[in-house]
C-alpha cells in the first residue's frame, strides 16, 4: 500500500494476499483493503488519536437514500445529538483531489447540511466550512481539531 501524508496507527490484517482484508475500528469488523480503505482507516485513527474527534461521533459508509437511488458516505461525524456535522470524503491516493470529488461530496451534503465537508487522499487533506447564510464556504489552513468545531 502507499506510504500516506498521515502517522502510522496498529494496523490489524488478515485476508488472503488476494483478498487482503484491513480492520476497521468504527465498524468493529474486517473489511476489504482497498487503496481506498487503506486512507480511510489512517484518516479516521488520525482524527481520533490526534485530533480529539470522539470515535463514538463518527460512522463509516454511511447510506443516504434519495428516491430509489442509494449513495454512500464514506464517513460522517455527527454531533452529541445524532446529527451529522461533517461529511469525509476519501480517495485513493493515486487520485488527485479536484473539482470532480467536491461536485460529489457536495451532493452529499445537499441531503445533510453539514457544518463542514473534508477531503483526503492520503496525501493531500482539505477541509471547507459551510456558510448557508452567505451561500459560501471557507476553505481552513489545516484539518481542525475536534474542539475548534464547536
Amino acid at each position: 500500500m502507499h506510504e500516506l501524508n498521515l502517522p502510522p496507527f496498529e494496523v490489524k490484517l488478515k485476508g488472503t494476499r488476494e483478498k487482503p482484508e484491513i480492520f476497521d475500528f468504527l465498524r468493529r469488523r474486517y473489511v476489504a483493503l482497498t487503496p481506498e480503505e487503506w486512507v480511510r482507516q489512517h484518516f479516521t485513527h488520525w482524527l481520533v488519536e490526534h485530533k480529539g474527534y470522539p470515535k463514538g461521533l463518527l460512522g463509516n459508509e454511511i447510506a443516504l437514500k434519495i428516491g430509489e437511488k442509494t449513495l454512500r458516505c464514506d464517513s460522517i461525524l455527527y454531533d452529541q445529538r445524532a446529527q451529522p456535522r461533517m461529511i469525509i470524503e476519501y480517495k485513493a491516493p493515486t487520485v488527485p483531489v479536484t473539482q470532480r470529488v467536491f461536485d460529489q461530496i457536495s451532493a452529499y451534503n445537499l441531503l445533510l447540511h453539514v457544518d463542514y465537508l473534508m477531503v483526503s487522499n492520503g496525501l493531500q487533506h482539505y477541509c471547507c466550512r459551510m456558510d448557508y447564510q452567505h451561500k459560501s464556504y471557507e476553505f481552513m489552513r489545516d484539518i481542525p481539531d475536534f474542539s475548534a468545531l464547536y
